[in-house]
């Protein structure tokens, strides 16, 4: 079973990040993720490290994972 925990714990292994939430119910799930690594990037870009941090989880185990995808300063103007 996809736990919040679970998919929280999968992107910090991958991905340097400042802050990490996930919610969810087991089915759908929504983040917030906060990484200097997406400075310059393009939200579609962002999505997709992300995606990659989840590896084969997000084909096999994740159904729905809507996030929001911030830089430390977009973090720390609100967002």
């Amino acid at each position: 079973m996809v736990t919040p925990d679970s998919i929280k714990q999968g992107i910090e292994a991958h991905l340097e990040c400042e802050h990490v939430e996930v919610i969810g119910d087991g089915q759908h799930f929504q983040a917030v993720v906060v990484a200097a690594g997406f400075a310059g990037k393009s939200r579609v870009q962002r999505h997709q490290m992300v995606y990659a941090a989840l590896g084969s989880r997000m084909r096999e185990e994740i159904h729905a994972l809507s996030m929001r995808t911030l830089t430390p300063e977009e973090w720390r103007a609100g967002g």
